[in-house]
């Protein structure tokens, strides 16, 4: 339990955690957020990373501190993430034959995969990019593509507009709203709402196949 706390601690206090990891590495600042993002995208059993609320955080010590160049995070993270997609969908790509010949290889069942292989087929590409902005699915989304039946060219093109979409809206998000003294004061609560935010699209599709079926003629 006291883990667990520790990790919650940890997300909704990410901007002073931060700020102590800026004050004790410095420089080597810019190589830890690399290696969460990278971690975070790259490995399909570390979902529960910190990614939207880390680069929001990132961006508004970057304008209050100074001690980090926008610019600079922006390039590394997009880098990070478009590197964690690549090795996930490769992944994803071995071991989804090894699911369609053994049924199931630890929580992936050869029955998710072609539900999400039909996802993929409904709302095309549109499906990676959309992915980038949700916790967890950001996660699970590369390893799916690879595993199921979407080739490497068409993937990698909605990857990197959405490593691109993704990383620099929410850091430069951070860095022009996240001294903002409300924002500052209150830090929780915009963690809550970004991962709010973030879900959302979940929720009005669950919505949507639960309760807005059409109706049969």
């Amino acid at each position: 339990m006291e883990i667990i706390s520790q990790i919650i601690d940890f997300f909704l206090h990410l901007d002073k955690h931060l700020f102590d990891i800026i004050n004790e590495y410095g420089t080597l600042t810019y190589l830890i957020l690399f290696l969460i993002v990278f971690t975070e995208t790259g490995l399909v059993f570390m979902p529960l990373l910190p990614g939207d609320s880390l680069l929001f955080a990132a961006g508004a010590l970057a304008a209050s501190t100074g001690a980090l160049n926008v610019w600079l995070i922006i390039v590394l993270l997009i880098i990070a993430a478009l590197m964690g997609d690549n090795v996930n969908y490769f992944v994803g790509k071995y071991l989804g034959t090894q699911i369609k010949q053994r049924e199931r290889i630890l929580f992936f069942k050869r029955e998710y995969l072609e539900r999400t292989e039909e996802f993929y087929a409904k709302h095309g590409g549109r499906t990676v990019i959309m992915a980038r902005f949700i916790p967890i699915i950001r996660t699970v989304a590369p390893f799916v593509a690879g595993a199921g039946s979407m080739t490497y060219s068409k993937y990698i093109v909605y990857c990197i507009m959405g490593a691109f979409l993704w990383v620099p809206s929410l850091t430069l998000l951070g860095y022009f709203f996240g001294n903002i003294p409300f924002v500052k004061n209150n830090f929780e609560v915009v963690i809550f709402g970004i991962i709010g935010l973030s879900v959302l699209p979940i929720l009005w599709e669950f919505v949507k196949s639960r309760f807005m079926k059409p109706k049969a003629v």
